[in-house]
């Protein structure tokens, strides 16, 4: 990909610049936790963007995907907005620094990736980070890290409609080889805790369906979430957010909110805890355990938060009758990819099997992606 990118950057705009990469990223538990003030516990993968970098001095951005074989220009003043979605990512990252009083020019730019699209392996953070990182670097501008991330995010809020949490842009920026991290999305305090699963194998099987319903149902459940804190806060007011509560807390309003209410709400508080439960299991070594908790995550995605699907549960399924460790649908659900966490030994069957059995099902195979948890943002020597 670097020699790819390297030609077409030669050939665009007659010399070389320097590189920098960051990552896509996987979440092993934690899902629908951040908007209620949880912890997530995302890893960097071994798949992102990566992208040469000229500053042209001039104050126009000349950029080239590789992957689309587009080329746009654009100004950064806020009225110079490209059309062109892909370019509307490192729009934004250029005008949320400059909003932050970032002194930036132009440059020039040829980017291509290997992260999947459409598989909730977020290639939309990594370009968001790879840019923002790039930029400070180039500039010497100064940016804390955290403040990175947030510039990833508030490109997709601002310029690209997607009102998302921290964690992927966190993810690709915090990103450390061999490690997960547990970051609290109420206080933004993170840990690392070492990944090195011996003897397993952690694999993606993605279903390539995406259901139309997502964004409005996200609303929703984010909704429910909203009314169930609400209810439980009327008799403890120190209840911010679903995180802060208790299973009995939620017990005690089970007849003043409504029952999808009350299963929304009683996921969360589950997956609260079972993100700290997985890490207690990380530093034993206690592989098994982490692999019971992503099963009833699934469950509760599933059955209490109703966030899966038919292709998503099927291949649980599967993972389960073939003794797969731990299973569950990554992401905000209704399609994607489920994470399983397989032992090395039973690794080759559990795949041919799923594939055999979701293709007769579904009339597609699915996608098999091997994940090697990696370093985030960074520059390429």
């Amino acid at each position: 990909m670097k020699a790819r990118i390297s030609e077409k950057f030669r050939t665009l705009f007659g010399h070389d610049g320097d590189f920098f990469a960051s990552a896509g990223r996987i979440n092993l538990i934690g899902e629908h936790t951040d908007y209620n003030g949880g912890y997530v516990f995302p890893g960097a993968i071994d798949k992102g963007i990566m992208a040469e970098i000229e500053l042209n001095g001039s104050d126009r951005v000349h950029a080239y995907s590789l992957d689309l074989d587009e080329y746009v220009e654009f100004g950064l003043k806020e009225e110079d907005a490209p059309s062109q979605s892909w370019a509307r990512y490192i729009f934004g990252v250029c005008r949320e620094i400059i909003k932050r009083g970032g002194q930036i020019g132009g440059f020039n730019t040829v980017f291509a990736g290997d992260v999947p699209l459409g598989a909730g392996m977020s290639s939309s953070a990594a370009l968001e980070s790879t840019f923002a990182f790039a930029l400070n670097f180039l500039y010497d501008l100064g940016i804390d890290k955290f403040e990175l991330a947030r510039i990833g995010q508030a490109t997709e809020h601002n310029y690209c409609g997607v009102k998302c949490g921290i964690m992927d842009q966190f993810a690709s920026i915090f990103g450390r080889k061999g490690n997960l991290m547990r970051l609290d999305c109420k206080t933004m305090e993170y840990k690392y805790y070492p990944f090195d699963p011996k003897g397993y194998r952690l694999v993606l099987l993605d279903s390539v369906v995406k259901h139309e319903l997502a964004s409005s149902a996200y609303n929703k459940r984010r909704e429910s979430c909203e009314r169930a804190a609400a209810a439980i806060r009327h008799n403890h007011p120190e209840v911010e957010f679903l995180r802060d509560a208790r299973k009995e807390w939620l017990e005690e309003v089970r007849t003043v909110i409504s029952e999808e209410d009350y299963r929304r709400a009683e996921y969360v508080i589950g997956e609260v805890q079972r993100v700290l439960d997985v890490c207690d299991a990380l530093e034993r070594g206690d592989y098994e355990t982490v692999g019971k908790k992503m099963y009833e995550t699934h469950y509760g995605m599933s059955r209490l938060y109703e966030v899966s699907c038919e292709e998503l549960d099927f291949l649980n399924d599967i993972a389960k009758e073939c003794g797969v460790t731990g299973s569950r649908v990554m992401g905000g659900g209704f399609g994607g990819c489920t994470i399983n966490l397989v032992k090395n030994e039973l690794h080759d069957e559990f795949i041919a099997r799923a594939i055999e059995a979701f293709k007769e099902k579904f009339g597609h195979e699915p996608k098999v992606y091997d994940v090697v948890i990696s370093d985030g943002a960074r520059k390429l020597e």
